[in-house]
């Protein structure tokens, strides 16, 4: 039997996603909003960062977890519940675990090697160098790191497994019934009381035990690719909408500044309120763009992107401790801090495509983080496999 044809849109959606993440890891050391926190942060820097660096912030990982929630309900409808925990498994628990243990006992050697030796530290790095003086030990640092994502992928699949299992159907066919007008309302409005509960722009959430936020945040996500799976033509009645969503975003991306409450601290306010609404607008709206535009221009065969897609995912898994390597060598190099940013990104992408490319893609490695890599249309639930 045949395999049914590679939706492509998703797919490439889904690298770009990935690939997205290591440029935003790269530009948060010349982010003068997160040069007191980040370990790798350079004495240069500027605000532009800042208002690039976090637009892509509010829809980078929701588009991601859109994604997942499609590939999970194409999972489901071709090889049932047993099927999709085969496959998270292998492609999404084994990586986690594999893979923590090294990427934080290397980081954490990275960041003790940079404290003791880089002669212009960041505030984070002068912090921990104090510290270690002080106590003789490297400061306890626990977390999923920037693999929490696979974390919350995997309570969602638990997710699923649930909602099936108590036979929750009248949800899914009340939202069948919706015209497509309704979600670019209903979206920001159902992740406001996620994001009114955080700062903003919101935290990754790297700690070992579940947040109550981002499991409503990006679980609203993740149910939101499980119903375009089953609803294709949903995203078809928002391509009208697009052009207001665009600008809609761009609006309240714009006025968050001008609205006091934001920033790293707990939320304390009404104002606060109104930030994290206006941030919940421009993330949904973005997140939905993306979607359409995907499948506007990226529902193709390439050959480019069709590689892209197969190593993003080890990029991302590994980017973290090549990234703050060659982030940590460049902080007492004079240059201009566009030029660290630009050394930072290529050669942390040529590094991890080159690793990839030699030592993964035709290995046992690359068969459990993509498989063959084919994928079935929604109409069509039968063929390969499935990316994360």
């Amino acid at each position: 039997m045949h395999a049914a044809p590679r939706i492509h849109y998703m797919d490439n959606l889904r690298a770009l996603a990935m690939l997205a993440g290591v440029v935003f890891h790269a530009a948060l050391a010349y982010s003068p909003m997160l040069r007191p926190y980040w370990p790798p942060a350079d004495a240069g820097g500027s605000a532009v960062v800042d208002v690039l660096a976090w637009f892509l912030h509010l829809f980078r990982m929701p588009l991601f977890f859109v994604v997942a929630g499609f590939f999970a309900a194409l999972l489901v409808g071709r090889d049932g519940m047993a099927g999709l925990f085969r496959n998270r498994a292998a492609r999404v628990l084994l990586p986690l675990l594999v893979l923590l243990p090294p990427v934080l006992i290397g980081m954490g050697w990275l960041t003790g090697h940079a404290a003791a030796t880089v002669r212009n530290p960041s505030p984070a790095l002068d912090w921990i160098r104090a510290y270690v003086e002080e106590h003789g030990t490297m400061p306890n640092a626990t977390g999923w790191a920037h693999l929490w994502f696979l974390f919350y992928l995997m309570l969602f699949t638990l997710l699923v497994w649930v909602v099936s299992a108590l036979g929750i159907r009248r949800v899914d066919a009340r939202l069948a019934t919706l015209r497509p007008g309704w979600l670019p309302i209903a979206l920001p409005l159902l992740l406001v009381p996620a994001l009114a509960s955080v700062g903003v722009p919101w935290p990754a959430p790297e700690s070992f035990l579940p947040q109550l936020w981002a499991l409503v945040f990006f679980g609203l996500h993740f149910a939101l690719g499980y119903l375009i799976f089953h609803r294709p033509v949903l995203l078809d009645g928002l391509r009208p909408l697009a052009p207001a969503m665009l600008v809609g975003a761009l609006v309240a991306y714009a006025a968050m500044p001008w609205v006091p409450g934001g920033g790293f601290a707990a939320p304390s306010s009404s104002r606060h309120f109104i930030h994290a609404a206006l941030e919940a607008c421009a993330g949904a709206w973005m997140t939905l763009c993306c979607l359409l535009a995907g499948k506007a221009w990226l529902d193709g065969g390439n050959r480019i992107m069709r590689w892209l897609a197969d190593a993003s995912y080890w990029v991302y898994l590994v980017h973290l401790p090549l990234l703050f390597a060659i982030q940590y060598r460049l902080l007492d190099v004079p240059l201009h801090w566009t030029a660290k940013f630009a050394i930072s990104v290529i050669a942390t992408l040529a590094l991890s495509f080159a690793s990839y490319q030699g030592l993964v893609r035709r290995t046992i490695i690359g068969r459990f983080l993509g498989g063959r890599r084919r994928v079935a249309r929604p109409d069509a639930c039968r063929g390969g496999e499935v990316p994360p």
